[in-house]
């Protein structure tokens, strides 16, 4: 994981004080804070968590992550886009938060959301925030507005991002063989196996597959789990409609938020035969074992 450890949240008046041995976490109370009052807040890690206790006015939150190298180095340069997920608690109550984009708010998460995860893009120019509203109550007691966040540059081989996402165009389309090539060289997992199941959750808009693994060839977390015939569970937006079917996959992938998301998977002989023409052509980004 290659969470960005900074210091505590920047511009935090002392009475919000961070509360988090966490840096690129942040915990408030808003009992504090004056009625219709705006605090200041800088997000400059990859990922987190806020927990605004009993919300009182709101929160502006700058986003100003601090990318790794290894995202320059995958895309030749500078990021076109910095991708943002956001996945509320299962208590989030109290306040709604508005995606600030050029003056214009959209609503992210109403007060107590479903715990979809949301995610958005921009490009690293524009100046982006996020709104956290506190709805008005008179007992705000048993009131906490919680969420957890990701941010990551961008991905040549692009994640299947959760359904609910405001930027998902296109996240179905097979790979093309560039995406696969990266998709190897930069994925949080690598697994060659098979589908075993595929079963789907209407209500958050996701298909869950169930993978028998033949070989990990990397995973970053322990997703599937070393020992016997390994098996895990990949997720996917329900709208790509995915079916079980015969025949070898490479899988590939992100974790979000504690869970694997899929990015490409094409089927094995497909990429024996793409990583093997871009070797002839020394065209591939990285080495990788074959059999």
């Amino acid at each position: 994981m290659w969470a960005l450890r900074a210091l505590c949240l920047a511009g935090l008046g002392a009475a919000l004080g961070c509360a988090s041995a966490d840096p690129c976490s942040w915990r408030g109370s808003g009992l504090s804070q004056e009625a219709g009052s705006v605090e200041q807040l800088s997000l400059p890690c990859a990922e987190g968590s806020l927990e605004w206790l009993y919300p009182t006015g709101a929160l502006r939150l700058r986003l100003a992550p601090r990318l790794p190298p290894a995202t320059a180095a995958a895309t030749g340069g500078s990021p076109q886009h910095v991708t943002a997920c956001v996945k509320p608690a299962g208590t989030f109550r109290g306040a709604q938060l508005y995606l600030e984009r050029d003056g214009v708010l959209e609503l992210l998460l109403p007060e107590a959301p479903r715990p979809r995860v949301r995610c958005f893009s921009w490009a690293p120019q524009e100046k982006v925030a996020l709104f956290l509203q506190a709805t008005p109550y008179r007992d705000i007691s048993r009131r906490i507005a919680a969420f957890r966040y990701e941010l990551r540059g961008d991905w040549l081989a692009r994640p299947a991002l959760p359904a609910a996402s405001l930027t998902g165009e296109g996240a179905c389309r097979p790979c093309n063989d560039t995406e696969i090539l990266m998709a190897i060289c930069t994925s949080d997992f690598v697994i060659r196996g098979s589908i075993r199941s595929v079963s789907n959750d209407v209500e958050l808009q996701e298909s869950i597959i169930g993978v028998s693994a033949a070989r990990i060839h990397r995973q970053k977390f322990p997703l599937f789990q070393v020992g016997g015939r390994p098996v895990g569970s990949i997720h996917t937006p329900l709208r790509c409609g995915v079916r079980p079917g015969p025949g070898t996959f490479l899988f590939t992938g992100w974790l979000h938020f504690g869970e694997a998301w899929l990015s490409c998977a094409p089927r094995y002989r497909d990429f024996q035969r793409i990583y093997q023409g871009a070797q002839r052509a020394r065209q591939n980004p990285c080495e990788f074992p074959m059999d």
